[in-house]
């Protein structure tokens, strides 16, 4: 019983680590096309977007994930009017998402074999 709750609580713990990595990786895209007027604010809209297709896209299919949310993080840069091609906004949007999930999956699959769960 104790491994269960140790498992949720790192589940969680890595839920909060995926957004946060959107949300630094945002703010680095955000800060390289030039944007510094409410950065804070369109990070987080940013991100949130960004996790929200990422949620979505593991609910249905793991594949999902790389596909709606780079899709979310190409609508949601729209929506903000910053300078930056479709293609490039899209690739953005999937290295974000890559980099994010990779660096939780990596840190995940090694919080399960530290507790013995795998």
């Amino acid at each position: 019983m104790l491994y269960r709750v140790l498992i949720i609580i790192g589940g969680l713990v890595f839920v909060v680590a995926l957004f946060a990595l959107l949300w630094f990786f945002c703010k680095r895209f955000l800060e390289r096309q030039g944007i510094t007027e409410q950065l804070s604010e369109r990070t987080t809209a940013l991100a949130t977007g960004t996790f929200a297709g990422i949620s979505v896209g593991l609910v249905f299919a793991i594949v999902g994930a790389f596909v709606l949310g780079p899709l979310a993080f190409y609508r949601t840069l729209r929506s903000q009017n910053v300078a930056v091609s479709d293609g490039a906004a899209v690739w953005w949007g999937f290295g974000i998402v890559v980099a994010s999930l990779g660096l939780v999956a990596i840190a995940f699959f090694g919080f399960l074999v530290a507790v013995g769960a795998y």
